[in-house]
Formats: C-alpha cells, structure tokens, sequence
C-alpha cells in the first residue's frame, strides 16, 4: 500500500514547483479569465487571473502512466484527458476572445456525449461492467442493455457538468472534490483506482496551493470537467450509482440551483435564489465570505462522503 503512495507523491511536488512556470507563460500569452457583468464586485477582480492552469494535472495523469501501463490506468487517463480536452477548448475561446460565453453549449455537449458513449461502449465491453444499479449486497435492478448504456450515459454528462458548475470560487471545487476521490481510493480493491484517486489528490492539493482564496490561478474547464468525467467514470467502474445522489451531493445541489432558477424564471419573471449557482447565493443573501463558503461546502462534501462510505461498508 505504501508504495502507492510514492506517484501521489511525485505528482504533488511536480505540480506544486511546475504551476508558477504555467502561471506566467498563460499570463505572457494572454490566456486570462474574463468575468461575466452579472457576478458581484469582489469576482470584477478576479479578471486577468491565469485561466485553464488545470492543464497542470496532466503532469499526474503522466506519472499515473508511466507507475502503472495497463489497460484500466490507460482507461482512467484517457477518460480524463478527453474531458479536459472539451474544458480546454472552451477555456481557450474565453481567454483569448475574452469572451465569458466560451464555446457554444450545444458544441460542448455533443463532444461530451460522443466521448461518454465511446469510453461507456469501451467500459462495458472491455471491463465486464454488468448492467444492473446495485442497491445492497443481495439486490440489484438488472435492466436491458440499451436502457442501461441510455440512462448512464446521461448521468455521466449530467455529472460531469454538475461538477463543472461547483468551480465558481477560490479553490471550491478543489476543496469539495478530494473527499469524493477519496470515496473512491477507500473503497476501491482495484489498486489502478487507488493509485489514480491518490494522484488526483495530490495534484489537486498542490493546485490549491496557488489557488485558494485569493487565487492566483483558475483550473477553468480544463481542469473542472476533467475532474467531473473522472469522477462520474468512477462511480460506474465501482458500481455505486446508487450513491451518487448522497457523494455527489454538492455537485448535484450546484446543478440544481441553476436548473431550478431559469425554469422559475422563465415561468414568472422572479427568481428563487439572488444569483446560481447557489454558491453565489450564500455570499449574496447572507454575507458569507468565498473562505466560509469554500469551507462549508467542503465540510457538507467530507460528511456525504463519510455517509456514502457507511453505506458501502454496511449494505453494499
């Protein structure tokens, strides 16, 4: 166990000392953060903050390759740079247009639908992933295979975007989503997912480093959605589908927020929350600052996951 610990390690020292050196060639080349009008006066700020700075976690999907090379490691970094290569497009066009908007949302998604059906076929085919929703150890909802391929494809999308949407403040996405990759290294017997959560960990942390509050540099799509498809990737490879809704839940709470806002919107012309996704409500209604928020929903995320793993260990 020991052992896999050594390319966590190597990948927290490379990104901690490589980031500066991605900071300042984005800021040379211009590739900065433009900031929508609509976001309250401290985020105005922000604008001219190195963007895309997620490509750094590459470096761990590097040293995941070159620990171990066998077909499920290959699959679990393909996975993320697939994602990170749709964030990237889109950061691109932010940055260098200076565009909020970025690329088309129907673009985005017809990317990520064909890399979810692509990875998902591989998945199936490849890694003898059985198409049932397990809920306990002795009962599973077997369903047909067209139906199960349909319905997992959108959660992975869904997922995936959900995950995107958590990263709106210094280092919050960070913060929320290394207790859910260490859902997966705890309960995982596959040491190829340990290795990988354990890597995604240790980047993550060495990014915070430059990005918590106030950050000196975004993750951007390249890095959020990455972490988003990864992620979603993991809870089908380990068949807990049926915890997503309780270890994604400040994912899925973000996504909804937004979901709840424009539907309300668009049918009275009033708004639910002052601004989606909700973490921008808390700081608008109530004062909170971007460091207790970041703190809160890091803490709500540990508990999910804690809950999440109580039901792994005991029913499943």
């Amino acid at each position: 166990m020991l052992i896999s610990f050594v390319p966590a390690a190597i990948s927290f020292v490379s990104v901690t000392v490589l980031c500066p050196f991605l900071i300042i060639i984005l800021k040379k080349l211009q590739l900065t953060q433009p900031i929508r009008k609509e976001l309250p006066a401290d985020h105005q700020l922000k604008k001219g903050t190195p963007l895309m700075t997620g490509s750094i976690f590459l470096v761990g999907i590097f040293v995941a390759l070159l620990y171990k090379q066998n077909p499920l490691m290959i699959f679990l970094a393909t996975t993320f740079m697939l994602f990170s290569f749709i964030g990237f497009l889109d950061d691109y066009w932010k940055a260098s247009r200076q565009d909020p908007g970025g690329v088309s949302g129907k673009t985005k998604l017809v990317f990520q639908f064909l890399f979810t059906a692509t990875l998902l076929f591989i998945l199936v085919k490849y890694f003898q992933i059985n198409p049932e929703i397990h809920l306990t150890q002795n009962f599973s909802i077997p369903l047909p295979n067209a139906l199960y391929f349909f319905v997992i494809m959108f959660f992975i999308v869904g997922s995936a975007n959900a995950i995107n949407f958590t990263d709106g403040m210094d280092g919050l996405l960070g913060i929320v989503a290394i207790p859910t990759y260490f859902f997966f290294f705890f309960i995982s017997e596959r040491h190829e997912v340990q290795v990988f959560s354990l890597i995604m960990i240790a980047c993550i942390l060495g990014f915070l480093i430059y990005n918590i509050y106030p950050a000196k540099a975004f993750m951007g799509d390249t890095g959020s959605l990455a972490i988003g498809g990864s992620l979603a990737f993991l809870a089908v490879l380990e068949k807990v589908e049926i915890l997503i809704p309780l270890l994604f839940i400040i994912y899925f709470a973000e996504q909804l927020s937004v979901i709840l806002q424009v539907t309300y919107y668009k049918l009275t012309r009033k708004r639910i929350f002052r601004m989606t996704p909700i973490h921008f409500h808390f700081g608008l209604k109530y004062g909170w600052s971007e460091n207790v928020i970041v703190t809160v929903f890091g803490f709500v995320s540990w508990i999910s996951t804690f809950l999440s793993i109580m039901y792994w260990k005991f029913l499943m």
